[in-house]
């Protein structure tokens, strides 16, 4: 069912910062900052040769990365996202096998502007899952 890792995202209390540490220090090729309010998050995506790393921020108070930072202040891996074909079908399949999907079990746009879906960690031994459909 599931493809290629897409990304492994970073939640990180100052995103400029965080960044400037990627491109500066290990020579990485950051894209520039994008709000993604249905999602209340500011994400930079970095591109790798075989992967992306999302850095995440909170946007707005009701943000779940603010959450996550007020419990890890330094930031920390918040997710990790698998490339789904049909993430309906996908889906279905999770929760016959009794995984949970997250919110309404409805896909999301992502910050690909590709339909996302969260799983719940408890699921998948404490990691966060998104299925991202490609």
């Amino acid at each position: 069912m599931i493809g290629r890792l897409n990304h492994v995202a970073i939640a990180v209390p100052d995103i400029e910062a965080a960044a400037a540490q990627y491109r500066g220090t290990l020579g990485a090729s950051v894209r520039p900052a994008q709000d993604e309010p249905d999602h209340g998050v500011r994400v930079v995506f970095i591109d790798l040769p075989n992967t992306k790393i999302e850095l995440l921020t909170p946007l707005g108070e009701g943000s779940p990365i603010a959450g996550f930072l007020e419990k890890n202040p330094s930031g920390g891996i918040h997710h990790i996202c698998y490339e789904v074909e049909d993430i309906i079908a996908a889906r279905d399949q999770l929760k016959a096998s009794g995984a949970r999907v997250l919110g309404s079990g409805e896909p999301k746009i992502g910050a690909h502007g590709k339909p996302v879906l969260f799983l719940h960690p408890k699921d998948f031994n404490g990691c966060l899952v998104e299925l991202e459909q490609v």
